[in-house]
């Protein structure tokens, strides 16, 4: 059947609304005869040619053009990439240029399946945008056979879609983000459109169901549109898709359903003149839902369009070998002829497979398409997929306050969240359209509301807040934040992604897969540096009591620590002060993935904003008020990394000097968790020297730390005369329970504390030594006590946690 739209479309809009270029579409919904003959010749003889050189670049090493009979010494000694989703990519991407060139909209081309790769650097030959970034790579038969040739080979490109790859804002290498990343990208862009295809295997996953809803974020007054292409070939791996046992009724269900307005594209036939139909509704309905909003009409639950391309996998592939499908089938997901170079039959159906493009048609015998081909091509090179600005240099640095005048007064209470939203509340009003936070349901609960008095919610779906241009987007997805942050820092701006410390865990692969892409961004010369990503981990372990077992896990720290460290950033402000300096420098920050731990709960402000200026330059100190004479010649050093293991390391130097007068020791504080990396393993690593002059040479050092005990010892391995260190962290004990059990339990709390500092110090010190066994038996005593305390009256001591004095 021809294209059908299978949902009653938005209300019309006044015509006066419209641009002309729209009102020109003159959609149909017949599809006959849509396209003039040239113009459909120029579209089937791009797809021709960039299907060709898509297959192509799997199999040759030599005679690219097919000048001769194809010979195995001409194939590759491996045969790798994915041919069954090339030509539904290649549709699309030609389509896109033909809207391109008609109405000269500013499109991306965000791509689901990853391992296209072979479509998308054939097209952008083919535009002439891979020579713009990669000079060898020109249009003519030598850049064709480096092209060809040096695709999935050591040095060449690889077999999925990457940095590497101009236009690319997205790496498909695991499944699931692309439409997420999509709506970031077209948030505060407002005349761009984001063409993404979304393929029948990925819409399988979690992230992509609840991506479908990314639309109900985006105001169309303020921002550009995204225009999700279901590729419904079929077949994964090797399995039927669920999309592709769906048929036309199922599929218009669950996409009216998301509040979508549906065209389901199937007449193999006739594809160009189809899809060439869908586009032009496509474009008018999103230009007709912008026009209004921009207009100061806009339409109440507008229905975003959602094409639906249904086609046979490995369209144009071999259709049978031996029996079987190829084409259709999953038997054309991968290589359709892997055995071609050792085998005759095999290598026969390559030769009549790839002389069935006639590449002699298409390229002229410098190896230069032909005219009819270029003719689809966007004349103005920066309109071109492949040379689009917002996906390789259009960072925007964003103005930060000045956080010192928003600093909590020394020897006060207050809430690091609290403080940082503050500062947040200051961004926003500085940066209206190029700032966001995207947050999983959590922003008030984490103590980030006051951006809220500068800012409302951006949720288009619920009438009462829509069309107020809100910076924060707050939807109960972890990865649909994620991805929407990804989308938009990579376009050139910057988030932040605030979220209960457990449950980062839910995105850690996105976040890792993110950081592959941008640590090739920053060896690539021609992608400019883009703002770091930047994450706030609230609702810790450390208070999390109330919760329970599942709300406690600090494991994201580790997730991070494992990064390039180029780009790994931890911080563990220890007070609000030192909260606001670590989350203006992470907002300035370019190419970094920054994690702030903080807390959401009222402590101790332990340093003056100058104080904490300081300490965050240095990212350590020695806090000389808790320490004996000023931390001069300790017995053992105390380290606190965390916000409420540092109060416990403080409230037992508090302990310690009524108790064991004759001790000395040294508090230090470690706010960026990367200078206690080996000297030389991460550029913000003490030397040797900084390391002993903040630690000592040679004295017992008792780290309490926030995260699992195990990742500091990554950090430290490689430091000298490491048998004097001893860690304490989260030990994964936890229920619903008091704060203070917490820290017992992880053997974290004051009691712990001292009691190491006890055993360390009797190492040195005669005069601690002589009672070191009854000091720590009775630290351990006044513990037992506590628990008790806490299991008799359901609570901790009511001056549990009142600032120690010294």
């Amino acid at each position: 059947m021809p294209g059908q739209i299978l949902l009653q479309a938005n209300p019309p809009a006044d015509p006066s609304l419209l641009p002309d270029s729209v009102l020109e579409l003159g959609v149909q919904l017949g599809v006959k005869d849509y396209l003039p003959p040239d113009e459909l010749k120029s579209l089937k003889m791009f797809r021709r040619a960039a299907d060709y050189i898509a297959a192509a670049m799997i199999f040759l090493n030599h005679n690219v053009l097919i000048e001769r009979e194809i010979v195995p010494d001409d194939i590759k000694p491996r045969l790798l990439g994915h041919w069954g989703t090339c030509p539904g990519l290649v549709m699309v991407y030609t389509h896109v240029n033909r809207l391109i060139r008609k109405t000269g909209i500013d499109a991306l081309y965000v791509v689901g399946p990853g391992h296209g790769a072979p479509a998308i650097l054939s097209c952008l030959w083919l535009e002439d945008s891979l020579s713009a970034f990669y000079p060898e790579h020109t249009r003519d038969y030598k850049g064709l056979q480096k092209l060809v040739a040096g695709f999935s080979v050591p040095g060449g490109f690889p077999s999925h879609i990457n940095a590497g790859t101009p236009g690319a804002i997205h790496e498909g290498g695991e499944l699931g983000y692309a439409l997420s990343v999509a709506f970031g990208a077209v948030m505060d862009n407002p005349d761009l459109v984001v063409a993404c295809v979304v393929g029948d295997g990925e819409a399988e996953t979690g992230p992509t169901a609840t991506a479908w809803h990314g639309f109900k974020y985006i105001d169309p007054a303020e921002s550009g549109a995204v225009l999700p292409i279901i590729s419904v070939n079929g077949f994964k791996i090797s399995e039927r898709t669920i999309y592709g046992t769906m048929d036309d009724k199922e599929m218009t269900a669950l996409f009216t359903g998301y509040g979508y307005q549906v065209r389901i594209i199937q007449n193999v036939e006739d594809l160009d003149n189809d899809l060439a139909a869908s586009f032009d509704w496509a474009l008018a309905e999103i230009k007709k839902i912008q026009s209004a909003a921009r207009n100061g009409n806009p339409i109440v639950k507008p229905r975003w369009p959602v094409l639906i391309l249904r086609t046979p996998k490995g369209l144009g592939g071999p259709k049978t070998f031996h029996g079987e499908f190829i084409e259709g089938s999953f038997r054309s997901h991968q290589v359709p002829l892997p055995g071609a170079k050792t085998s005759p039959e095999e290598l026969a159906a390559l030769n009549e497979w790839l002389k069935s493009y006639h590449p002699e048609e298409l390229f002229n015998s410098d190896g230069v398409p032909v005219p009819e081909v270029l003719s689809l091509v966007p004349e103005s090179a920066e309109k071109r997929l492949g040379q689009r600005k917002e996906s390789f240099r259009a960072y925007q640095p964003i103005v930060v306050p000045d956080w010192q005048k928003l600093g909590a007064e020394k020897a006060s209470q207050d809430s690091c969240m609290k403080a940082i939203g503050r500062l947040l509340r200051g961004v926003v009003a500085e940066n209206p359209k190029q700032f966001r936070i995207f947050s999983p349901d959590e922003l008030v609960s984490n103590k980030l509301d006051a951006v809220l008095d500068e800012s409302s919610r951006n949720f288009q779906w619920d009438i009462e807040s829509r069309a107020q241009g809100g910076r924060v987007i707050e939807i109960l997805s972890e990865h649909t934040c994620q991805g929407m942050l990804q989308g938009y820092t990579l376009t050139g701006r910057t988030g932040l992604l605030p979220s209960y410390e457990a449950f980062l865990g839910i995105i850690q692969t996105m976040m890792v897969q993110y950081s592959k892409f941008t640590k090739m961004s920053s060896e690539i010369q021609w992608r400019q540096p883009v703002g770091s990503l930047n994450y706030v981990e609230t609702s810790t372990w450390t208070r999390q009591e109330h919760n329970g077992f599942s709300h406690q896990n600090p494991a994201f720290i580790g997730a991070v620590l494992n990064l390039k460290p180029a780009q790994a950033r931890v911080y563990l402000p220890p007070d609000a002060n030192c909260a606001l300096s670590t989350m203006a420098h992470c907002l300035r920050a370019k190419n970094y993935v920054n994690l702030i731990v903080g807390s959401k709960q009222p402590t101790a402000v332990w340093l003056s904003p100058e104080e904490a200026d300081k300490h965050c330059i240095a990212g350590a100190s020695v806090w000389k008020f808790a320490s004996t004479d000023d931390g001069v010649d300790p017995d053992v050093v105390l380290v606190g990394v965390g916000v409420e293991v540092t109060f416990e390391v403080i409230a037992a130097a508090a302990l310690l000097r009524q108790l064991v007068p004759a001790l000395r020791v040294r508090v230090v504080n470690v706010t960026d968790l990367m200078i206690l990396s080996g000297h030389g393993a991460h550029p913000h690593a003490l030397s040797d020297a900084a390391f002993d002059a903040l630690f000592t040479r040679d004295k017992p050092i008792h780290f309490n730390y926030h995260g699992y005990p195990i990742e500091l010892q990554g950090l430290l391995f490689g430091r000298p005369n490491l048998d004097r260190v001893t860690i304490e962290g989260y030990r994964e004990e936890g229920t619903t329970t008091s704060p203070f059990d917490m820290m017992l339990g992880n053997c974290t709390s004051r009691y712990d504390v001292a009691a190491a500092a006890i055993r360390g110090g009797a190492l040195s010190n005669p005069k601690v030594a002589v009672n070191a066994h009854e000091h720590e038996s009775y630290v351990k005593h006044l513990a037992v006590k506590e628990k008790d305390y806490i299991y008799a009256n359901g609570k901790d001591r009511d001056d549990m946690f009142d600032v120690p004095t010294f």
